[in-house]
């Protein structure tokens, strides 16, 4: 597997595969071409069909800001090897000088057609969960950490100390926002509203899932609006991690190194996921996004309390399981309906599946492995219909239209 450098990118909201995805690809394609004067983009699938809610047409024209630039969009998944799919084509004095296509193929990460994922940069000798835990048991090994250590460039901890912090900004900034998010759909800001109710909650319990849907609202509201954000492992699902990991620094005084162990075990629980089967909800379904999210965010909060190995393996194999089959439908192709309040409901899955793995995995070995999950989660998605990954064609995009 790869660097968990790759996990975490900050970027503009409202989607990683459908902003900056494509903003990375226009970059990389002007790493080559500059000597045109006209440029169109073709966007197909899921890239067009969810495209302007997502705001791809508006990152690709910021890309392009110097040059004329045409889109179109093509509702059509014929013809093309991946959901997002989009092409540049290049004209100077109007006659075609280059044609490129590439793919957003989630978190952020793009592939140009003709090339394959680079393999030379995997670092961790095994690809699953079950393989992490072999290495731990070969080398007498304690903690995931110590095995992201060990294969991680020295600059990893300074990496995920400016990740941290630019999630903290991402909550904090949104915590005092007010007004609505952009669009036709009339969506209010309410994170500062829910803050403002968990102060003034009395009951322990209920302030507690008020402060962490908070947090978890900012980030996703943030992002909504266009904000950079953390890529958690998407921008979709950007307020699960996040929201967890502020709760616990903030109300549990959780130190920041603790944070960043947090962080290496969500890493790879993710690279395991994206190795494995795929965190792209136009791919998968939104499983792969929120499912993920929690997943990883349950394991991260295992880590936090110093539970064991199987104990994380126990929490995050839960929050995704009870994930599985979740459709993604944006409403008008905003990441706004339902992705805000998923954001919130997968933060508090990862707190249940924490609890879970803390009083219940102890009375019952698991019978369902990590691995074994995320394989159901690809075959899962594999099966769904197109209209259910980011299309907003099926589900709660069909029946609300605003």
């Amino acid at each position: 597997m790869e660097s968990i450098k790759r996990v975490y990118k900050i970027g503009p909201g409202p989607s990683s595969s459908h902003t900056i995805g494509p903003y990375n690809a226009a970059k990389d394609f002007l790493n080559t071409y500059k000597d045109f004067d006209e440029v169109v983009i073709d966007l197909y699938g899921s890239l067009a069909l969810t495209g302007k809610g997502h705001g791809t047409d508006k990152i690709l024209l910021k890309a392009f800001e110097n040059y004329k630039a045409i889109i179109n969009f093509h509702y059509t998944f014929d013809d093309i090897d991946h959901p997002n799919t989009l092409d540049f084509s290049i004209f100077k004095n109007g006659k075609i000088i280059n044609k490129t296509r590439y793919y957003s193929i989630g978190g952020g990460d793009i592939l140009k057609q003709g090339q394959k994922i680079e393999k030379s940069k995997e670092i961790y000798p095994f690809n699953s969960f079950n393989g992490l835990k072999n290495y731990l048991n070969k080398h007498n090994l304690a903690s995931i950490v110590d095995v992201v250590d060990e294969f991680e460039d020295k600059d990893v901890n300074d990496f995920l100390f400016k990740i941290f912090k630019a999630m903290i900004h991402e909550i904090e900034s949104n915590l005092k926002k007010e007004g609505y998010l952009p669009g036709n759909l009339g969506v209010k800001k309410v994170a500062k509203n829910i803050y403002e109710k968990a102060l003034d909650e009395k009951d322990e319990f209920e302030r507690k899932i008020l402060f962490i849907t908070s947090y978890a609202y900012a980030a996703s509201e943030g992002n909504a609006d266009g904000d950079l954000v953390v890529t958690a492992p998407t921008c979709g699902s950007c307020g699960v991690l996040p929201s967890i990991l502020y709760y616990e620094y903030k109300h549990n005084n959780i130190n920041i190194d603790k944070i960043v162990g947090a962080l290496k075990v969500a890493g790879l629980l993710t690279n395991i996921v994206i190795k494995n089967a795929s965190i792209s909800g136009a791919t998968l379904g939104c499983q792969a996004e929120i499912g993920t999210a929690s997943a990883i965010a349950s394991g991260a909060l295992c880590y936090l309390h110093d539970m064991s190995v199987y104990q994380i393996e126990y929490a995050s194999e839960l929050a995704l399981e009870h994930f599985l089959g979740l459709t993604c439908d944006p409403v008008n192709g905003y990441v706004q309906i339902p992705c805000i309040e998923r954001n919130g409901i997968g933060a508090l899955r990862s707190l249940i599946s924490y609890i879970y793995a803390k009083d219940i995995s102890i009375l019952r070995r698991n019978k369902v492995s990590f691995d074994e999950v995320v394989k159901a989660m690809k075959i899962t998605g594999d099966s769904l219909s197109k209209d259910y990954k980011e299309t907003s064609i099926g589900g709660l995009a069909k029946i609300i239209k605003k």
